[in-house]
């Protein structure tokens, strides 16, 4: 029932009045220390916000040691093919905010970019395979990287992205 080297070529990041390297698309943006980040993607109101929130201001234990996200960018990210992968920067009106349900628009430390590293697909449950493909990638902007799904509220979501992300899942 795995994806078999599958991809995942959603709407989510098709060039619209961009260039055929650069789209801007309704995700959220965390990145580590050293500046690989996570796409959040799915749609409007599925946790994208909450779930980088948990990454941010939660972070996990991993190896011994205490790893947090930053925020690149909350609601619409810009997407940039390089020679060496994909960029993700905020469009400079919302940089350092992020919507916080029941709060509002929040300010929040931020990085100016970081090398997408990871594509996390927020889903149902359901929807989620329990020893999914590890080769499972989505395709943006004619790279591919790996994808992850997750269900953004189960307690254990934001330790799945932090995980995946400082393991480079996908990476064999």
């Amino acid at each position: 029932m795995g994806r078999d080297r599958a991809t995942h070529d959603g709407a989510y990041w098709k060039p619209d009045g961009m260039t055929e390297t650069t789209t801007q698309i309704h995700a959220t943006a965390i990145a580590l220390d050293d500046r690989r980040a996570a796409l959040l993607f799915g749609p409007s109101g599925v946790g994208k916000s909450d779930l980088a929130l948990r990454c941010i201001l939660q972070g996990a234990w991993i190896d011994g040691r205490h790893h947090l996200a930053t925020l690149v960018a909350d609601d619409q990210v810009i997407i940039e093919r390089t020679f060496d992968g994909l960029r993700a920067w905020p469009l400079e009106a919302i940089a350092g905010r992020i919507e916080v349900r029941g709060l509002g628009i929040v300010a929040m430390p931020h990085i100016s970019s970081a090398a997408v590293t990871l594509a996390v697909e927020l889903v149902d449950a359901p929807e989620i395979e329990r020893l999914p493909d590890s080769a499972a990638t989505a395709h943006i902007l004619d790279w591919e990287i790996p994808i992850l799904r997750v269900a953004p509220f189960e307690a254990s979501a934001h330790l799945k992205v932090l995980l995946a992300l400082l393991t480079g899942l996908g990476k064999d």
